[in-house]
């Protein structure tokens, strides 16, 4: 994190941290630019960037888990595709609303709507696939897939009807930024992101029940329909705070937890703080390469993260064990215990 901090557009010596940090705590403005960009833009930045990497990263087990599959991602029940329709939406229509309600919401319209999709395309997947008062993991599947279609097509409409500047905006939030990062967001996404994580880790024992399958995790006293609902809403809390500042981050819910299986196993126990430190230090260093590749000009950082989710995907064939490799150490988990 000291690395991704010291370079970038501008480098930061480790003295102008210390001095800027002396100097912030002591209520002094900072004594030169150096220090301003290192406390009021470069800090913040990649403090808010390791909280959303560790939120796709948990988001992205508490997900696979819920579904029993090692590919799925956090925006699998339409929470990423929801949150970009709101914020094209935003980009779009804001400018014909009046000055009055744009001045009152401020910097917070497009994250306000982009929040709003989120919450409403995964309440929509779920109302949908529920069925007699239960859920089937199939049918949010299906119905996720489906509404993240509409999310899309929404959002290629707005796309469509945007002026070049709008159309611009629309391309580089879907891209995922961390440009506008700032102390009040970080403050927003860190408190949701540590309540979350505290009760997501309380759930590891009822995930690893879930996993050999609901009719066996009922069998071990775990109400599968109750663990659904939780980790649904877990999943939409997390994701859709963290979408709704930074944009559509894509890759990094898939490929982190997927990694870990194959190194520590699938127990949620080991997986989920794991996961929570990985998806942190992988997305600051996209982040890092994001701002330094093509300096002082940055690359939307989720270009990044697809770039090394395709590596990631193609290594196993370049390997002498081809794709035997490929095999994850997933399902299912021992328990303990033998059943009778």
């Amino acid at each position: 994190m000291i690395t991704a901090i010291a370079f970038g557009a501008v480098s930061i010596l480790p003295a102008e941290m210390l001095s800027s940090l002396k100097h912030f705590f002591g209520g002094q403005k900072p004594a030169n630019i150096y220090e301003a960009v290192f406390i009021q833009l470069r800090l913040p930045r990649v403090i808010l960037c390791a909280i959303t990497g560790a939120i796709l990263a948990v988001s992205g087990v508490l997900m696979q888990g819920l579904f029993r599959n090692p590919i799925v991602e956090p925006g699998l029940i339409g929470t990423s595709s929801g949150a970009a329709f709101g914020a094209a939406f935003v980009f779009v229509m804001a400018a014909k609303w009046p000055p009055e309600l744009k001045s009152q919401i401020g910097p917070f319209l497009t994250p306000l709507f982009a929040f709003m999709g989120a919450l409403l395309a995964t309440y929509v997947v779920y109302i949908l696939a529920r069925n007699a008062r239960r859920v089937s993991i199939i049918s949010l599947l299906l119905v996720g897939i489906a509404i993240n279609a509409v999310g899309l097509s929404g959002t290629g409409f707005m796309s469509y009807i945007a002026r070049d500047p709008q159309a611009r905006s629309i391309t580089f939030w879907n891209l995922g930024t961390l440009s506008g990062a700032n102390w009040l967001q970080v403050a927003i996404v860190g408190t949701v992101a540590a309540v979350m994580f505290i009760i997501s880790f309380r759930y590891s024992k009822q995930l690893n029940a879930l996993l050999l399958g609901e009719e066996e995790a009922s069998y071990l006293g775990v109400d599968t329909e109750r663990i659904k609902r939780r980790v649904m809403v877990l999943n939409t809390a997390m994701v859709s705070v963290a979408t709704a500042f930074v944009g559509v981050i894509s890759f990094v819910g898939l490929i982190v937890p997927h990694i870990l299986r194959l190194l520590i196993g699938s127990d949620n126990k080991r997986l989920l703080p794991a996961s929570m430190i990985a998806g942190a230090v992988l997305l600051v260093l996209a982040d890092m390469c994001a701002r330094l590749l093509l300096a002082p000009a940055e690359i939307p950082i989720g270009i990044i993260t697809c770039v090394h989710y395709f590596i990631k995907t193609l290594q196993p064939f370049t390997t002498k064990r081809g794709i035997r490799c490929l095999k994850p150490k997933v399902f299912p988990i021992q328990l303990g215990g033998n059943r009778s």
